[in-house]
């Protein structure tokens, strides 16, 4: 997988960032969602595929991203297809923060030191390349717009921010509120982001004992409502916010 192409799970953690603060919206519910973004860039590299509401290795075959093949590997490992609930909802700590890092690597997001409640130490992390911001949203904002299908990496990106709440975040308000139903309507322009966006919400909603499944392409899923907003740091000696990550190793 070439490295000039930005991941799906980079671009929705670059969509969180608040410019002006630094920190990420909806921290829990985003660690859910950077877990189900790896699954769908997985599927667009043709490394996985979806069966029913489970995720099936169709080629093992590393993809030259580390915290990618890291997820394959462990995919791979479990020997059959796993529900995708089952796979986002499982414990998998410091996903976020080895994302930052490498953002912060590349040089798109920089570090900043704080604390939190004047004792506990805390980083945030501020968008340097606003430029590849204004980018991505302004994809989303486009595919809102002209109601034009998106191609399938937009759409899968519209999907994950709506799962993972950033509908608020990205369209405030009552001004807002069109754009959000909207940024919801596109969940079902693309089947494998919609598998996964509904995955994270049945995660968030604790609905995750019976299969669901998975949205035919070109029909219209009623989403489930995702949790309530927030916005924090992340604490700079903690691999992350949550405990639904797993720890993948830093590119």
């Amino acid at each position: 997988m070439g490295r000039s192409r930005r991941t799906i799970p980079e671009e929705l953690l670059l969509l969180a960032l608040d410019p002006a603060t630094g920190t990420t919206a909806q921290p829990q519910s985003l660690d859910l969602g950077l877990a189900g973004a790896q699954l769908v860039e997985l599927a667009l590299a043709g490394r996985i595929a979806p069966d029913g509401d489970r995720i099936a290795v169709v080629l093992p075959r590393p993809t030259g991203d580390p915290t990618l093949d890291s997820a394959l590997e462990l995919l791979r490992r479990r020997g059959s297809p796993v529900r995708a609930v089952h796979w986002i909802g499982g414990p998998r700590l410091g996903l976020r923060q080895t994302y930052l890092t490498h953002l912060e690597r590349c040089g798109m997001v920089h570090a900043v030191a704080g604390q939190m409640c004047g004792v506990l130490p805390t980083t945030r992390y501020q968008a340097t390349e606003t430029a590849i911001s204004r980018e991505i949203r302004a994809r989303l904002d486009n595919a809102i717009r002209t109601g034009v299908p998106p191609d399938p990496r937009t759409a899968a990106l519209a999907a994950l921010a709506h799962a993972v709440g950033l509908g608020k975040h990205l369209y405030p308000g009552n001004e807002g509120r069109s754009s959000r139903s909207r940024l919801r309507d596109l969940i079902r322009h693309d089947p494998m982001g919609g598998l996964v966006a509904h995955a994270v919400m049945d995660v968030q909603n604790g609905v995750a004992a019976q299969p669901r499944r998975a949205p035919a392409t070109g029909r219209q899923v009623a989403g489930a409502r995702p949790t309530a907003e927030s916005a924090t740091g992340v604490p700079a000696q903690s691999a992350s916010a949550s405990g639904n990550m797993a720890r993948v190793g830093a590119r």
